[in-house]
């Protein structure tokens, strides 16, 4: 076989898998589709981890308490009583009476990760045993919990859900948003789709009793990152992780070309840390290598119709889930995957990264 061969024939087949993702999200767009959830709608405590002030932390955490759902209490968890999130917070459950909320203060070292080390003590002190931990930059809406609960199903250990970008600001917001969007978001519904779900630390819906068979919180620390600790641990009780029918929205803002190379390198190493022989094909997730390749060989045309199928597949995505899509957003698409692999390749050259001033170099064992 020819080089151009081989070539046209791998192109082929990696735009066909990337093509079969997009569909396999856009049917995820289908009203009424699946089952009923099997657990009624038990009592749930939304636990959310909290660090700083962030922009819209106000409209985010807000939103922990305009959830229609008929019987759930919020805890906030944050590590030092000098927070400045700490004031925010008091404000809003003051706000709100007709909530149950608390929030409790307090750092526990049980793990390598300070995120579990802040969540330990909301985990432990939770009434419910449904409980579902939520990330402090998540925006949910009102359906949330409803959602988290009905997505339960036959066979689950743990429902999830990927986090999709809205309200970018600069190139930054943009690129993030077309990672989070079209890239990660699609792979992670498809793979659901197919029955293979991974979960993602925005959102993670527990049921407490079964956890702890598998040895509670302190085996979400056996990798450097709690979600993909969380797949490996579901996995290993023969249960499968599931995600909703649709992300849950993250206002992105303005974010410097820095923070996202260092924000995708940081989870590009989680990924290959918690799933290697997958990380291994990442280096196929980019349209632009295969094509320069094809117009090297003299494929001008060929490598034009391959973007251009690629790209507007996605785009149609886009916006049929009503995710971003400005000029800015469609210009982001490219530069995000000449971005991919590079940071693919960076990814190699060493584990672990630092999550807020907390340096997470070496990666736990695998459960």
């Amino acid at each position: 076989m020819s080089a151009t061969l081989a070539i046209l024939v791998l192109a082929s087949g990696v735009l066909a898998v990337h093509l079969a993702t997009v569909l396999l999200a856009l049917r995820r767009l289908r009203p009424h589709q699946g089952t009923a959830g099997v657990i009624g709608t038990p009592r749930v405590t939304l636990l959310r981890p909290v660090c700083g002030l962030d922009p819209f932390d106000a409209e985010t955490l807000t939103s922990s308490f305009r959830q229609d759902y008929p019987g759930f209490e919020v805890i906030f968890c944050a590590q030092r009583p000098d927070d400045p999130v700490i004031a925010l917070i008091e404000r809003l459950i003051a706000a709100h009476p007709q909530v149950p909320a608390r929030l409790m203060i307090g750092d526990d070292p049980v793990s390598r990760n300070p995120k579990l080390n802040n969540v330990w003590k909301g985990w432990h002190a939770a009434r419910h045993d449904w409980i579902c931990m939520t990330d402090s930059n998540l925006l949910l809406p009102p359906d949330y919990l409803a959602t988290v609960v009905s997505a339960w199903r036959e066979g689950t250990g743990l429902v999830s859900s990927p986090a999709v970008g809205i309200r970018p600001q600069g190139w930054g917001g943009h690129l993030e948003c077309a990672v989070l969007n079209g890239n990660q978001a699609r792979w992670q519904l498809a793979a659901d789709s197919l029955g293979d779900g991974f979960a993602q630390g925005k959102t993670l819906f527990f049921n407490r009793p079964l956890l702890e068979r598998a040895g509670g919180l302190r085996a979400l620390g056996r990798l450097i990152a709690e979600d993909a600790a969380a797949t490996h641990v579901v996995r290993g009780l023969g249960l499968k992780v599931r995600l909703t029918p649709m992300p849950f929205a993250q206002p992105v803002g303005r974010r410097s070309l820095r923070q996202v190379w260092d924000r995708q390198l940081r989870w590009s190493r989680v990924r290959r840390d918690g799933f290697p022989g997958l990380f291994a094909l990442e280096g196929l997730n980019s349209a632009l290598p295969l094509a320069l390749v094809l117009a090297g060989l003299g494929n001008l045309g060929v490598a034009l119709a391959f973007l251009a199928l690629w790209y507007a597949a996605e785009w149609h995505l886009t916006r049929r889930a009503g995710w971003p899509a400005t000029w800015r957003d469609a210009l982001a698409l490219p530069l995000r995957d000449a971005m991919l692999p590079a940071l693919w390749l960076a990814t190699w050259r060493r584990r672990g990264f630092t999550w807020r001033g907390t340096p997470m170099d070496e990666a736990p064992a695998r459960p």
